[in-house]
């Protein structure tokens, strides 16, 4: 029975969401269009008519990207080589999961400007501890111990949001200041004074977090394994909602998704596995374990927000707060829990950062990696106003970060011209969402 009434309070806050106060829808228009057609004919008009009424969904970002690919590859032929794919892949994972720690918080419309700090204190508490000059702790207990950090971090903002009623805004900015001291004094106190606020990562397990790859044969076998894995889960999924007497996706359309994620693992693994060199008398080659680490949060995330209660209140408390009220949602707790998931999706991100850089300086710019982790959820298209994103917008808008700070080093331009050109299309995607959700709010 408990269960039931939750299921019910969750399905009239949603439903409350979208009818009562359509300037905050809690789900996507998309999704309902996508469900309503019963053949793919009837799925390209009813996608061609979104597009011709203002919700192009990922249509203008993917362009936007395919767009940025040609022009690097036409300045630097080296762009798309396989050295670069897979050093842009290692560059993008901390862009990527910075990004996904963002949307925890935007969709509920709450914004936090400490995640780049705040994960950067994590890794810098992992390498420390990890080091065996310094600690010598397992690698695993010096990650957990980091994360753990990050996840207590995110929830005394969570709690002084909820519980005192001060925005976001404000506290996550101090917490910003707060943990750019806290970063130098650890750095500076912990690590020994002939460090000079720097600490190498020696562990090599940490390490290949995000320099390591797995084999060619490997990737090939893993690739094959989840796309059928991914074909199975889709035609099972509509089959279900077929025999329960649900609306299902056309088959054509389900057969396209997986033939796209068919295309695209074979052009990862196929590039990846390109021989680029040689280090340490082996060939370096191999899908990064980076990307099926990155793989894994992306799955487990979505099923968090996609297939749990936790998800819909998410989305119920984004789309329309006092309805999610009134329906017996308690807000201070989904709020609560959002805000120490960002943080320990920010303490993932601050590992990938520094395995990437195989160390950790006083010179970090956290306030740079928060601009990037809201670049990389917006640009993908999750919404500033709450109640509209997904995690693969994080994934998109991620890559887009990293593809445009790659191309730009190669091409021969600065810091400062890259965060122009990355502060553009942030404002460009915020305009598009702002057009976006003024063209349905007038529907």
């Amino acid at each position: 029975m408990e269960a039931d009434r939750d299921k019910t309070a969750s399905a009239v806050a949603v439903e409350s969401a979208v009818t009562v106060d359509p300037d905050r829808p809690a789900i996507e228009p998309a999704l309902i269009d996508a469900n309503l057609a019963d053949s793919f004919g009837e799925y390209v008009s009813a996608w061609v008519k979104r597009v011709r009424g203002g919700d192009a969904g990922l249509l203008p970002v993917l362009a936007g990207f395919v767009v940025i690919i040609i022009i690097f590859q036409t300045q630097n032929s080296h762009f798309l080589s396989a050295k670069n794919f897979v050093a842009l892949l290692e560059q993008a994972s901390y862009f990527v999961l910075f990004g996904m720690a963002e949307v925890f918080v935007l969709l509920l419309g709450e914004i936090d400007l400490s995640v780049g700090f705040v994960g950067v204190c994590g890794g810098a508490i992992t390498a420390i501890l990890a080091s065996q000059q310094l600690h010598g702790w397992p690698w695993w207990a010096a990650a957990l111990a980091g994360l753990i950090f990050c996840a207590l971090v995110g929830a005394l903002q969570g709690l002084i949001v909820t519980r005192l009623r001060v925005p976001s805004f404000v506290v996550t900015l101090g917490g910003l200041l707060a943990f750019e001291g806290i970063l130098l004094y650890i750095l500076n106190s912990w690590s020994g004074t002939s460090s000079g606020g720097t600490v190498a990562i020696t562990n090599s397990i940490l390490v290949d977090l995000n320099n390591g790859a797995i084999t060619p044969v490997a990737g090939w076998v893993i690739m094959v394994g989840l796309v059928v894995l991914y074909a199975a889960y889709v035609l099972l999924r509509d089959r279900r909602r077929q025999a329960a007497g649900l609306v299902a996706p056309p088959l054509g359309l389900s057969v396209l998704k997986i033939a796209a994620v068919a295309v695209a693992g074979v052009v990862v693994v196929a590039v990846c596995n390109v021989n680029t060199g040689v280090t340490g008398g082996r060939a370096i080659q191999g899908v990064p374990w980076g990307v099926l680490i990155i793989l894994g949060i992306v799955v487990v995330a979505t099923v968090l927000l996609g297939r749990t209660r936790f998800g819909r209140y998410v989305y119920a408390v984004g789309g329309n707060a006092e309805a999610a009220r009134r329906a017996g949602i308690n807000l201070s707790r989904i709020r609560l829990l959002c805000f120490t998931l960002c943080s320990l999706m920010a303490g993932l991100a601050g590992l990938f950062y520094v395995s990437n850089l195989q160390s950790i300086s006083t010179s970090v710019d956290g306030g740079n990696l928060v601009l990037y982790a809201v670049a990389a959820a917006v640009i993908g298209g999750t919404s500033l106003f709450g109640g509209r994103g997904k995690f693969i917008h994080a994934v998109i808008g991620g890559l887009i970060i990293a593809t445009i700070a790659n191309g730009m080093g190669l091409i021969g331009l600065n810091a400062d011209a890259q965060d122009v050109v990355t502060a553009m299309v942030l404002v460009a995607a915020a305009t598009v969402d702002a057009l976006g959700r003024r063209g349905r709010v007038a529907a």
